[in-house]
């Protein structure tokens, strides 16, 4: 969510970039201020998976126009930054999602292996992790990144033979700006975090990124393909939406 304040045109000082302090409720709260060159006007954004506050402004902003925009929505900032679900650590006894399913962390030391799924006999999915304690954020980071390359490479190579086009390489990445993206040269880059989520979301964006491989746009034709590969696209946008953002609050970033 964002909150935006109308430009109006004062001269630029040098080195106004940096942070503000604002405070609400005897709290304060950092906001970093950043110019943008196509900033038309200063905006305020609260983002879930860094749990930070970010300011826009354009390239000739006052920063105390900013300042003072970001005094009166200071409420505003306090009441996003309270609703935020706490972070997930990668540790024992936490339960993380994992293909839609929770799972709940179970440290094994003495275990063979490095990290693994059981059932238990009443049902509940565990994620088995061995070694020592400070290895463990890693090495489930490590084998969700793993998961996470295996089901998207296999639901791009799908697609593409469908298509009948051609994918170079497949990156993973832990961007919050978007879920997946596609190269002039074919190369495919998604989020990690995707397989998190349940399986038809992550098969979605696969199907949507391989899509740009006939049309590297978001044309009304690419909407046609995308709708002829997945008829689930709407409600995996949907869950996406609603909540793709909470999906950063698990682990380490990276």
């Amino acid at each position: 969510m964002q909150l935006f304040l109308p430009f109006s045109f004062t001269r630029k000082a040098a080195g106004e970039d940096g942070r503000l302090v604002v405070s609400c409720a005897n709290e304060a709260y950092e906001v970093a201020v950043q110019r943008h060159p196509r900033a038309r006007r200063y905006t305020l954004r609260v983002r879930e998976a860094s749990r930070d506050v970010v300011m826009t402004m354009p390239p000739r902003g006052s920063l105390k126009q900013a300042r003072a925009f970001a005094e009166k929505n200071a409420a505003w900032i306090a009441a996003r930054l309270k609703r935020m679900p706490e972070p997930v650590p990668f540790a024992d006894g936490e339960v993380i999602p994992l293909r839609g399913i929770s799972h709940r962390i179970v440290h094994r030391p003495g275990a063979r292996g490095r990290v693994w799924t059981e059932v238990t006999s009443d049902g509940a999915a565990l994620l088995c992790v061995s070694g020592a304690p400070q290895h463990i954020t890693r090495r489930i980071v490590e084998f969700l990144k793993r998961e996470a390359r295996r089901d998207l490479s296999a639901a791009s190579r799908r697609y593409a033979a469908l298509l009948d086009v051609e994918i170079d390489r497949l990156g993973l990445r832990d961007t919050q700006s978007r879920w997946g993206s596609c190269s002039q040269e074919g190369t495919l880059s998604y989020s990690w975090r995707l397989v998190l989520a349940p399986p038809h979301v992550l098969d979605c964006l696969a199907a949507h990124e391989v899509a740009h491989r006939r049309e590297l746009n978001h044309s009304a034709r690419f909407w046609r393909i995308v709708a002829r590969l997945t008829p689930e696209r709407r409600s995996a946008e949907a869950w996406l939406k609603l909540h793709g953002p909470s999906l950063h609050r698990y682990g380490a970033h990276g």
